[in-house]
């Protein structure tokens, strides 16, 4: 099994910046966080796909945050990151770390591993 943990979140105002935080651990072998990525879910809202990176350094965005959003990975701590900038009220939601040795389940359903989420909430 696979354990992620966000951290990072918290109320900012519209414009400003937030960076996340994700960290893997248990069976990190054989690829199991080859990507990794972020999904988020708003409130009264489906969950939607945001950024994702592979282990190679590959990213991947929804068109609502690029440009935006910048996400990286520190494969030596098992660690992804979100930068966002230029935050809106739309960006308010919960946001949850996903892995997955699969590049396409993470961008277009989710991998088979989740974290708990962190709050962002944008006031505007």
């Amino acid at each position: 099994q696979v354990q992620l943990v966000e951290s990072g979140g918290g109320l900012v105002q519209v414009g400003e910046s937030l960076r996340l935080s994700c960290a893997a651990s248990g069976n990190v072998d054989n690829n199991n966080i080859n990507a990794m990525g972020w999904y988020r879910q708003a409130l009264g809202s489906q969950r939607e796909f945001v950024a994702a990176i592979t282990t190679a350094g590959s990213t991947h965005y929804a068109n609502s945050v690029t440009g935006r959003f910048t996400i990286s990975r520190d494969n030596t701590k098992n660690t992804t990151y979100l930068q966002m900038r230029g935050l809106m009220p739309e960006d308010t939601a919960i946001y949850y770390c996903n892995a997955d040795r699969s590049l396409v389940r993470v961008v277009r359903i989710g991998g088979d591993y989740w974290g708990q989420g962190t709050q962002v909430t944008v006031s505007s």
